[in-house]
């Protein structure tokens, strides 16, 4: 069973090449769906997901900005596609190619719905050190807030400087989906 306190073990899990992890989630974000894929890699059963928010699952190590920018995105009607770390409840971590879209009902958002695939080596290469960047630009802060505004400005000076968005740059990594 997944506690708030789950301490990262520092190891990583993989999953397939093959397999999806799928989940649905309310407005809110708590999770109203997850397919057998999520339950196995995350190590929590569906009894200890549903109803609960999809940040079950995140891992301290991931920046403030790249949720922000997803939930950005997602709640103006927009599809994201993202390099996520997640935390299972055994404390192993695993990287996904995080597809995030908002599920429309009659023109008007209703929730979520993601597919995570696993990503390549090479992409998780470039971003983790991006991510630990932007994380250790969010420590020096003094309250959430700041953290939030630093790693959001630190993560727009980054693609300024790649001449890039986000979105570009994610998919300039992903290459083939190995």
């Amino acid at each position: 069973m997944r506690t708030t306190a789950t301490t990262p073990t520092g190891a990583l899990r993989t999953f397939g090449d093959d397999e999806v992890i799928v989940s649905k989630t309310d407005l809110r974000g708590r999770l109203t769906y997850v397919n057998d894929v999520f339950m196995r890699v995350s190590c929590m059963a569906e009894d200890e997901l549903l109803g609960k928010p999809h940040n079950v699952i995140r891992h301290p190590e991931m920046p403030r900005a790249l949720f922000a920018l997803l939930w950005n995105e997602i709640q103006a009607g927009r599809e994201v596609f993202a390099y996520v770390l997640n935390l299972a409840a055994d404390g192993v971590g695993y990287w996904v190619l995080a597809h995030v879209t908002p599920t429309f009902q009659h023109g008007s958002i209703v929730g979520y719905h993601s597919n995570r695939r696993l990503p390549g080596a090479a992409a998780v290469a470039t971003v983790a050190p991006l991510y630990e960047r932007l994380r250790a630009i969010e420590a020096r802060q003094d309250s959430p807030v700041e953290a939030l505004a630093a790693s959001t400005a630190a993560l727009a000076d980054e693609l300024a400087e790649r001449v890039t968005t986000y979105d570009e740059f994610v998919w300039s990594l992903a290459g083939v989906l190995q």
